[in-house]
């Protein structure tokens, strides 16, 4: 096939270029601003476009497909004269559903956890030896791509409920059809797309209701949400909870059958998740003590409470926390681990929906846990976007944190941090963005 993706930069959308390039299809793409790792990526794949921009003559009738990201607007002069020639056009979600539509699809939904929830699944498959495809949001030991197409007869798809394209105003996870589906929990987000509570409710609720009668939904069951929208469903549902474990030296020891499983990971949000994962794949077969000592080896996802540093001198890790319910939960997590140390935390509001003045309030006592706050709002960034920038007194007024400290240049957050530097204290790093570019390992490697 020849295909043309129109804004192939995005994260997912330039993997998978390359992946379909790797298949044998002829591959071609444009965007008008395309950032590194996804710069880098496409190079070295020989399918980085040769003029940053949108061009018609990108698009002729001998094109078999075009995939839509969502970085392009409706108005996109390749899109127009795609729609002309009446050429398919997909978003992403719907290209990769006529790839799985004959395969077993697992779906990972939810506000949070999806991306680490998702790489476990794939970790335990591929420890089993399964043979499987898979999109995950993230970077991921073991696998080179974050997507691969082949014919398997398994795809674990990180169900994302962001909007599709821009001509195509649903969210992804509703073209996924799955057979298996887990919603991690729900905590609103994408203000930008759901304006209110109820909207981003809903196309959870859309997602259930639309599930066939013979397929598994497996369901956090401390989510007051999602037992109440579970009501509205017709498929088979099961509930997961927390499960037993004891943090024993700074590591977490989960306890299954009376068998203890010391892991990599850690916190009681990414045991959440693991449960979740766990319940998925004996689904397909794997029983519960093959999950969990494959699971053992897990050591998480890029960004996903990564560590920066964890040794006897600095102990830093870096989180994607950037949503309200996603900050206190890595907080918790941190703070149970830890329980003796100290706890640093910053984070960065970088988002659409973090950047909002009216959104500041979600975020309410949400970093009560730390026992030193900095929220870093980058003056740079707000200067790009042409926005004006949200006072002190108005981040201190949502967070409901009078302690909070902010910064808004990097010297300024490396000179809060430099002031009475405590190497005995654990840092936690959270944004979706990075810091206007801090080299967090150096910072820390000198720290030593």
């Amino acid at each position: 096939m020849k295909i043309h993706f129109i804004a192939i930069g995005g994260a997912i959308m330039h993997n998978l270029a390359i992946c379909l390039q790797n298949m044998g299809h002829e591959v071609s793409g444009s965007d008008d601003i395309i950032f590194d790792p996804a710069k880098s990526n496409l190079e070295k794949a020989k399918l980085l476009p040769s003029k940053i921009g949108f061009y018609p003559e990108n698009i002729s009738k001998e094109i078999d497909a075009i995939i839509l990201g969502m970085h392009a607007k409706k108005d996109n002069i390749e899109l127009q004269k795609a729609q002309e020639l009446a050429l398919k056009i997909y978003s992403f979600p719907e290209f990769i559903y006529e790839q799985s539509k004959n395969k077993i699809r697992i779906v990972v939904g939810g506000s949070h956890g999806k991306t680490s929830t998702t790489a476990m699944i794939m970790h335990v498959m591929k420890a089993q030896k399964f043979k499987f495809d898979y999109i995950v949001g993230s970077s991921l030991k073991g696998f080179d791509l974050s997507v691969q197409l082949s014919n398997a007869p398994y795809i674990v798809l990180e169900g994302d409920e962001y909007l599709s394209s821009p001509i195509e105003m649903r969210s992804k996870f509703h073209f996924y059809h799955p057979q298996i589906a887990i919603i991690t929990g729900i905590a609103w987000d994408h203000v930008n797309v759901f304006p209110t509570w109820e909207s981003y409710v809903k196309t959870f609720d859309d997602f259930l209701k639309n599930l066939e009668p013979s397929a598994h939904a497996i369901l956090f069951q401390e989510d007051p949400t999602l037992q109440e929208i579970a009501q509205n469903a017709s498929c088979k549902l099961e509930f997961y909870n927390t499960p037993e474990y004891r943090i024993e030296k700074e590591k977490s020891v989960l306890i299954y059958k009376e068998k203890a499983y010391e892991l990599a990971i850690f916190g009681k949000h990414n045991l959440q998740n693991l449960e979740a994962a766990r319940l998925a794949c004996e689904k397909i077969g794997i029983s519960g003590d093959d999950f969990y000592e494959a699971a053992k080896s897990f050591e998480g996802t890029a960004k996903r409470l990564e560590a920066i540093k964890n040794n006897a001198k600095i102990v830093a890790f870096r989180d994607f926390a950037h949503s309200p319910s996603k900050l206190e939960a890595t907080l918790n997590s941190v703070r149970e681990q830890f329980a003796k140390k100290n706890l640093i935390a910053c984070m960065e509001l970088h988002t659409f929906s973090s950047t909002d003045p009216k959104f500041l309030e979600q975020y309410q006592n949400s970093m009560s846990k730390a026992d030193k706050a900095i929220i870093y709002m980058s003056e740079k960034a707000f200067r790009i976007k042409n926005k004006k920038p949200i006072e002190d007194l108005e981040i201190k007024m949502g967070f409901k944190q009078e302690n909070i400290e902010i910064a808004r240049t990097p010297e300024e957050l490396l000179r809060i941090l430099d002031t009475d530097f405590d190497k005995e204290a654990v840092f936690l790093l959270m944004s979706s963005g990075n810091f206007d570019g801090i080299l967090w390992e150096d910072y820390f490697s000198k720290k030593n």
